[in-house]
């Protein structure tokens, strides 16, 4: 059995998708005070890829999925009760 060096340039898969699974953790958190229109759904989308590429940080990749989730929601329940389309604290 022959051991060879990985080739030069290359990076492990899963080193990417534990950094998407803290990103979409930090974007999601970010995204409940501002810009939550535009995080929110990031933070959705780097979670699932995170979990797609099966990330070993799961449940961080978790908590940003139910966070980008929750920034919808808040945007949502946001509008319903100023009847705008946009919010500000």
């Amino acid at each position: 059995m022959q051991l060879t060096a990985p080739a030069t340039g290359t990076r492990p898969r899963t080193r990417d998708a534990d950094g998407m699974a803290v990103a979409s953790f930090v974007l999601g958190l970010l995204g409940l005070l501002v810009l939550n229109v535009f995080l929110g759904p990031v933070a959705i989308a780097l979670a699932g890829v995170a979990l797609w590429r099966g990330t070993g940080r799961r449940a961080r990749a978790l908590l940003g999925l139910a966070l980008g989730v929750a920034d919808l929601a808040v945007l949502v329940l946001a509008m319903d009760m100023t009847h705008t389309v946009s919010w500000s604290l």
